[in-house]
């Protein structure tokens, strides 16, 4: 279903929902090469800070649109590490993997949602879109979830994968390179959204 202007079906508007992170899970699976994947430590960081809005005609999900945008200074070390060994991993990640200093978020704006009905408030939704990441934009991410819809609240889960050399990327590597990360990572998340009535 195209996110492009479509014309209004018998005067119905668009409703919107806004997600709400503190309700949400948003994760990335790293995978370990080196003496990490030796010790099988493969890191997950935690996405703490984002914002996006999700907008269709209820019923009929004409108009379907999401964007979402992400601090990447908001990233951060989930697993149960040293404090020393975290601050190191967060302080490369932001300085020299994801460069923060010079690109301030990550925005994910939907080109075409298409909704696959399974029961009463539950669907299978493929959203494609633009990624831009670490400076670089990338056309037709496809990502897949499972959504709950209800007139006040709206629950996706999901994943996806990118490989960071698409971006531009040098993987996580430290010690001289005999621990470094895979150049795959792995999304994960479980959102949450409350209405916030008509889209304008």
């Amino acid at each position: 279903m195209s996110t492009e202007t479509a014309p209004e079906t018998a005067g119905v508007t668009a409703v919107a929902y806004r997600l709400a992170p503190e309700q949400s899970k948003f994760t990335v699976q790293a995978f370990a090469e080196g003496l990490f994947s030796a010790f099988g430590h493969d890191p997950v960081i935690q996405i703490r800070s984002f914002s996006g809005e999700v907008h269709f005609v209820p019923g009929t999900f004409e108009n379907a649109s999401l964007k979402i945008t992400v601090d990447p200074n908001s990233l951060a070390v989930s697993d149960d590490v040293k404090e020393k060994d975290r601050l190191e991993i967060e302080q490369t990640m932001r300085n020299e993997v994801l460069e923060t200093s010079r690109y301030h978020e990550i925005v994910f704006t939907s080109s075409n949602i298409s909704v696959n009905r399974l029961a009463q408030g539950r669907c299978q939704v493929r959203v494609i879109g633009d990624l831009t990441l670490h400076g670089v934009t990338r056309n037709s991410i496809w990502i897949s979830a499972e959504a709950k819809i209800n007139e006040d609240t709206l629950q996706a889960s999901g994943n996806f994968s990118l490989k960071q050399s698409d971006f531009g990327i040098k993987p996580y590597s430290a010690a001289g390179g005999t621990i470094k990360l895979k150049n795959e990572l792995k999304f994960l998340f479980d959102l949450a959204g409350k209405s916030v009535g008509s889209a304008h």
